[in-house]
């Protein structure tokens, strides 16, 4: 059925020897293809975000048994080790860029690792990865004013477009983090659907713009792997982060009312 959940992968760097500032996302190669091979075994077909989506939301029928392969930022192992593998499995997926962090002419100097320059991400989009944002700069979006929240959204959107001759239609968070102003904003920039983080599988009544994601780590061992494509034991394997994640949200919008209060009473 179409509105049945969906796991939708979230991956950061796939990298041999990452950086401490990546380590505890990054995937190591021979996991990455070890595991699209288990998503092969298991006849799960991926598809793209805009695939996705748009079934949900035209409720048209989705390919038996979808998940969704995404990447966050533009790290430099995305070309290097994971597109080698998905094209040895025909698999689809979708790269969220920062695009302040993508080597070039538009880099910001702010990226964690080797990241990716234009020409491998337009390799990538050749080879069927769908190109999505993920801010200029990676800031906590639902921290910014009005309109630097625009400016962070509206710069990497046009860069996207320039790069790669097409406007980016999905979006993810930076940290997976949002709000009602920053989804109106990211629907205002002209994305039809946004990915966040949550560690559940996704489903269509989370709506278009609140998509939950599970996080693949280094520590992912095929077991668990396995139990995250089936949906089972999520509760158990990320109930820890989930409890930290909502935990940290409200601490972030309490310091939000505690720095409006203070400008109120300057």
């Amino acid at each position: 059925m179409s509105d049945s959940p969906v796991p939708i992968l979230m991956y950061h760097s796939v990298a041999t020897a990452p950086n401490d500032a990546t380590r505890t996302l990054s995937v190591a190669p021979e996991a990455f293809a070890e595991q699209m091979t288990l998503i092969g075994g298991l006849g799960l077909t991926p598809v793209t975000t805009a695939d996705l989506a748009a079934g949900w939301r035209r409720r048209r029928p989705l390919p038996a048994r979808p998940v969704l392969i995404t990447f966050d930022d533009g790290y430099e192992g995305v070309h290097r080790h994971a597109l080698p593998v998905l094209a040895g499995h025909g698999f689809p997926a979708t790269l969220f860029v920062s695009t302040g962090w993508l080597r070039g002419a538009h880099d910001t100097g702010g990226g964690p690792d080797t990241m990716l320059d234009w020409p491998q991400v337009r390799e990538l989009a050749a080879a069927g990865v769908e190109v999505g944002g993920h801010s200029h700069t990676h800031p906590q979006l639902d921290q910014l004013p009005d309109g630097r929240l625009r400016a962070e959204l509206d710069r990497c959107t046009r860069i996207v477009t320039e790069e790669l001759g097409a406007p980016p239609v999905s979006f993810a968070y930076p940290y997976g983090y949002s709000s009602r102003r920053v989804r109106q904003a990211v629907r205002a920039a002209g994305y039809a659907q946004a990915l966040a983080v949550g560690n559940t599988l996704a489903h269509r009544r989370q709506g278009p713009y609140a998509l939950r994601r599970v996080t693949v780590r280094r520590g992912t061992g095929a077991e668990e792997f396995g139990r995250l494509l089936e949906g089972r034991v999520l509760a158990r394997d990320f109930a820890g982060e989930r409890v930290l994640t909502k935990g940290y949200a409200l601490v972030r919008r309490a310091r939000q009312v505690h720095r409006k209060a203070t400008r109120g009473r300057v």
